[in-house]
């Protein structure tokens, strides 16, 4: 907790290293810090790559609706991204550079996940991005590499960290997520390499990618590729009661009184009678329709894709329900996971009925709605009088809509766009246009635009980007090669 406390002077202290002017750096002053241990930048990196809590994700994965206007990601007709995460990978870089300096080996490794993680969030969101000439300093005009490519090096960047890491045993300094464990943190990178294959499934046949097999070496060797065993080694950020360290909606009134629970959402733990739901949701204010007989019958929700007017008419007349009020009232309430064991069972399940890996993909689904369940703090008798319920297991011919159909309730508000990132993988759970407030003639977005600052500064690069993987120009209905 002490290195949460401090975090926030610790990030500013390395983002003045970072953005000092060039005047500046040919400048000699005795009373500002030139050199921060590398153990120093670390914290302020973690929070950035694990606040994964975002609203936005979850209106567009279809949990949330929200009510105070017309929201472009609940309706879907968003357009333009950001690149901001440059700003972060240059900041690894500095650890990097701090860390060399003094031959701390095992912040480089931590370098290597860290900067896939962004460049795989940035490629995930646009497609082709600048890479291999990325934050360069002598080169404002970096070229975009193909998706193909920086999926391949990034795999092989994560590969190496976890062997880097094997030969370390001093614990890291800094470190917010495990308190320096080191074999945690191997178990955390390999985890998240077979994120990386498991959404590279439309790209299996690839033998220059050798998915198949990569994922299976990573999960048939554990003592060489560690993985999550449990719910304590998932990658999680805690809060705490202290300024600047609180859950990131408490006391947000936007929250309270704007966001409801999406209908389709609702239906679905209703439906199987899921005790997450009491932990997810609040009652709705209104008894029209309720049954005293059946706890479920006093939640409800709004149509994602429902015109705004009738949503917000249902939701002044108690007819829906609000998030559980944890989400706004508690400082600490439930820590933000970049990557969870629960998404990892589900991600085991999916490879073993894809016939990547040998193994029972029932008994991995079923472990992964346990670990969902202890995550929200759910009873032993309930969850297991869910698991209980024949329906609940694997059916043949269905097995990959179940799979995400859970793990959309798994992922609820956390994990950043996951959800939706699986969603437009596999087509699953299928997410309602069919109301009559839907924008973007109905369409799920597949991507976001670029940022505008491309066009004016990297304008050539960028166009010869576009032209290459997008006939129809820079949109965001258009598909990216990773789920082509």
């Amino acid at each position: 907790m002490k290195s949460t406390r401090i975090y926030i002077s610790l990030l500013m202290i390395g983002l003045s290293l970072l953005n000092c002017s060039r005047v500046e750096d040919y400048q000699d002053d005795p009373n500002r810090p030139t050199s921060v241990d590398a153990g120093n930048i670390l914290p302020g990196i973690e929070v950035n790559a694990f606040s994964t809590i975002k609203a936005e994700a979850a209106l567009a994965s279809r949990q949330l609706t929200y009510i105070n206007g017309v929201n472009a990601q609940q309706y879907y007709n968003w357009q333009r991204g950001s690149f901001g995460a440059y700003d972060y990978i240059k900041q690894v870089d500095k650890m990097v550079g701090e860390a060399s300096k003094k031959g701390v080996k095992e912040y480089i490794a931590l370098a290597r996940f860290f900067k896939a993680y962004y460049f795989i969030s940035l490629s995930e969101t646009f497609g082709d991005i600048p890479y291999s000439e990325a934050i360069k300093t002598d080169n404002f005009y970096p070229k975009y590499d193909d998706q193909k490519i920086i999926y391949k090096n990034v795999l092989n960047e994560l590969a190496l960290a976890n062997t880097e890491l094997s030969d370390l045993n001093t614990p890291i300094s800094g470190d917010l997520i495990y308190n320096g464990a080191i074999l945690k943190w191997r178990k955390l990178i390999n985890s998240y390499r077979l994120r990386i294959l498991i959404d590279l499934s439309k790209r299996a046949d690839d033998s220059d990618l050798n998915v198949k097999q990569i994922f299976a070496d990573i999960v048939n060797n554990p003592l060489q590729n560690p993985i999550m065993e449990t719910g304590e080694d998932s990658g999680a950020l805690p809060f705490y009661n202290q300024v600047n360290n609180r859950y990131p909606y408490f006391n947000s009134n936007d929250l309270k009184t704007a966001y409801y629970m999406e209908q389709s959402f609702m239906d679905k733990l209703k439906n199987t009678k899921d005790p997450r739901l009491f932990k997810i949701a609040e009652k709705k204010t209104s008894t029209v329709g309720t049954d005293p007989s059946d706890p479920y019958s006093y939640y409800d929700g709004l149509y994602g894709s429902g015109d705004l007017g009738e949503n917000s008419t249902r939701a002044s007349n108690g007819l829906a329900s609000r998030i559980n009020p944890r989400y706004f009232n508690d400082p600490i309430n439930e820590p933000g996971l970049l990557m969870g064991y629960a998404e990892l069972q589900f991600i085991l399940a999916e490879a073993t009925v894809r016939g990547w890996i040998a193994g029972n993909a029932n008994a991995y689904y079923l472990k992964a709605i346990n670990a969902s369940m202890n995550f929200y703090k759910v009873n032993t008798t309930d969850t297991n009088a869910y698991l209980g319920q024949s329906t609940i297991n694997l059916q043949p011919g269905k097995e990959i809509e179940q799979i995400m159909d859970q793990k959309h309730i798994a992922l609820f508000f956390n994990t950043g766009w996951r959800a939706f990132y699986d969603q437009r993988r596999t087509g699953f759970p299928k997410f309602n246009t069919d109301g009559k407030g839907i924008l973007n003639n109905g369409k799920i977005p597949k991507r976001w635009m670029y940022p505008s600052s491309e066009i004016n500064n990297n304008d050539n690069n960028l166009t010869q980007a576009i032209n290459k993987q997008y006939p129809g120009g820079d949109d965001i209905n258009e598909t990216m090669w990773l789920i082509k």
